[in-house]
């Protein structure tokens, strides 16, 4: 099949479906995603056989560590993939929701009311468990869904979609209404992100590179769920325990996913009571401790880091530590470096920590947390189906609200305007 055709066809399908799901009730959105849950779990043993291809093959052709962790399935994470669609259904039904409500002089009575998007399209990399998210979220919300994973994932992602479109429709969700582009080929890509007559947004989730070169080609409205060069600040006033606690969390805990801490900046009259202890765990973790001058005279074992490591998101268990002398040259260097996705600080001095809330211009900015909150479900979006570091329309994590558009509702008796 033609590349563009295939593309175009499916995407076709979609709009197609988004009108009939527009005027589709909420309990009926809600007893498909029951639905596609129990499928999921149903169908495990199949989704597992297709994902095993694809990590025999990640395997062999030298993928990253990190991306194979978000290639591989478990049944914990079936599980979770299921249980998130269940959580979905829990949520307030965003569609019809009214914002804004006037009654003018002349009787009009003027709504302002919550709709959907109508066709999104999702571009992402590696992690099939994205495929069900995405799927769940959009068709909450009441829009159809055009979805294009890596061709690292494509057996994954087949089997995902023919399990939960089947389930899906046969719950009175329109037919078209969840599309998978099938062809690996990066054309397909280019091609989606100039369908504006078929898609109303694409929500990119992948590599920088492929985000940027998609963006200055795209007419369709894009969304970018950025890069996580994501930093934990240590303050002088830190609770050493409590730091060490979140900075362990923050970069071990699952360093191939965008909300790990990737650098670790430490003020100077804290480094020598927390740092010899912190990397030497850091270390026994199985993280690579990257420094500089002053962390290495400090700690054993550190690797000296050059510029290039203060500007990379390695997902990876790779650090990036630096002493700094006071607060301002840590604000200064997460604002040159930062990549505006999460970063913390850890202090007890409560105006040092609203000061960085306020200054550190990041989606997500954190006092005496883990990075590793920044997550849908952590935010209690029952998903997401992106983390936004744009601050046009969204911002951090997008939840079902953030895939809807508003239109006014004009209620009249006869009015005609003078």
């Amino acid at each position: 099949m033609n590349i563009f055709k295939e593309v175009s066809d499916v995407s076709k399908r979609a709009k197609e479906a988004s009108r009939i799901l527009a005027g589709i009730s909420g309990n009926v959105r809600n007893r498909a995603l029951i639905a596609m849950a129990d499928a999921v779990e149903k169908n495990m043993s199949e989704i597992l056989d297709k994902n095993s291809i694809d990590m025999k093959a990640a395997e062999k052709s030298g993928l990253s560590k990190a991306l194979i962790d978000r290639l591989n399935l478990t049944e914990n994470r079936i599980r979770s993939m299921a249980d998130g669609l269940r959580d979905i259904t829990k949520l307030p039904d965003p569609v019809g929701e009214v914002l804004e409500e006037v009654k003018r002089p002349n009787g009009l009575l003027i709504r302002k009311v919550r709709v959907p998007l109508g066709v999104i399209g999702i571009i992402y990399e590696s992690r099939p468990n994205v495929t069900g998210d995405s799927a769940g979220l959009c068709l909450k919300s009441g829009n159809s869904v055009v979805l294009r994973g890596g061709s690292e994932s494509i057996n994954s992602n087949m089997a995902i979609v023919s399990i939960i479109e089947k389930a899906a429709y046969g719950a009175g969700i329109p037919e078209g209404a969840i599309g998978l582009i099938r062809t690996t080929d990066r054309e397909a890509v280019a091609g989606m992100s100039r369908l504006d007559k078929l898609l109303d947004m694409i929500i990119l989730r992948g590599s920088e590179k492929m985000i940027d070169s998609i963006t200055r080609n795209a007419t369709v409205p894009v969304m970018r769920h950025g890069r996580g060069l994501c930093h934990t600040y240590v303050d002088a006033s830190a609770d050493p325990g409590k730091a060490e606690k979140i900075c362990i969390n923050a970069k071990v805990q699952r360093p191939g996913v965008c909300n790990a801490m990737e650098t670790l900046l430490v003020h100077k009259d804290v480094a020598g009571r927390l740092l010899p202890g912190l990397v030497k765990k850091m270390q026994a973790a199985g993280v690579e401790v990257r420094g500089d001058d002053k962390t290495a005279e400090i700690a054993a074992g550190i690797r000296k880091a050059n510029e290039e490591d203060w500007s990379t998101e390695y997902l990876d268990l790779i650090l990036s530590v630096k002493v700094v002398d006071n607060y301002d040259e840590a604000i200064g260097h997460i604002l040159s470096y930062g990549s505006g996705h999460s970063d913390a600080i850890v202090t007890e001095d409560r105006g040092r920590a609203e000061e960085f809330l306020k200054r550190v211009d990041s989606a997500s900015v954190y006092w005496n947390a883990s990075t590793r909150f920044t997550d849908g479900s952590q935010f209690g979006m029952g998903s997401e189906i992106g983390i936004s570091t744009q601050k046009i329309h969204a911002r951090g994590p997008m939840g079902i609200k953030d895939l809807t558009s508003t239109k006014y509702m004009i209620y009249g008796d006869g009015q005609v305007r003078e």
